[in-house]
């Protein structure tokens, strides 16, 4: 399937993020760190041309922290699609990744760590993640700009590139960046 042209970030870093703690449904806010982040993706924006693009986010309050930062006078509004939230991660919502055992306390980083959210007891997993953005991309009629969260992102860049799941950490993430997917090709802005 041929997707229109994408900006897609994901939020800057937020409390939880440098504690290591997972966040899943939760929230905490951005830290100075994640607003100057977010500073940094609105001066990658204002080089691109947003005519026509429509802005969608996450309502979780870190991903529209962000998006109100990075699209500041780019876009007229920007609209909230819970198909954009981050990845449920059931019982380890909350906790820092060193408490999930002692086989996986050596987790620390957000790439050793991916293949963890499709096992979470009680998480939503991947596959019902990519049903989700599946049906958000399915949705998009036009030029997008997408602010949303670590493992979202992936999915959504994975469907695009029409990359398997099993694939998932071969993407890379990162806070403050734009990653700009057009004609089944990705780049990192």
């Amino acid at each position: 399937m041929q997707y229109p042209s994408l900006y897609i970030l994901r939020h800057g870093q937020t409390e939880w993020n440098a504690q290591h703690r997972i966040q899943g449904s939760l929230d905490s806010p951005l830290t100075e760190l994640g607003r100057a982040q977010a500073r940094m993706q609105h001066e990658t924006l204002r080089s691109c041309d947003l005519t026509g693009y429509r802005a969608f986010c996450s309502p979780q309050g870190r991903a529209f922290h962000t998006a109100s930062i990075a699209l500041e006078g780019q876009c007229a509004r920007v609209d909230t699609d819970p198909r954009l939230v981050e990845i449920g991660v059931g019982e380890w919502e909350g906790l820092c990744r060193n408490e999930l055992g002692t086989d996986l306390a050596g987790e620390m980083s957000e790439e050793s760590a991916l293949h963890l959210y499709d096992h979470a007891p009680g998480g939503e997993g991947f596959l019902a993640l990519r049903n989700r953005c599946a049906a958000f991309l399915s949705d998009l009629s036009g030029p997008a700009v997408l602010v949303t969260h670590g493992v979202t992102s992936r999915m959504l860049r994975l469907i695009v590139l029409n990359m398997g799941t099993h694939e998932i950490a071969d993407l890379p993430g990162g806070q403050g960046i734009v990653f700009h997917l057009s004609e089944g090709l990705q780049t990192k802005l």
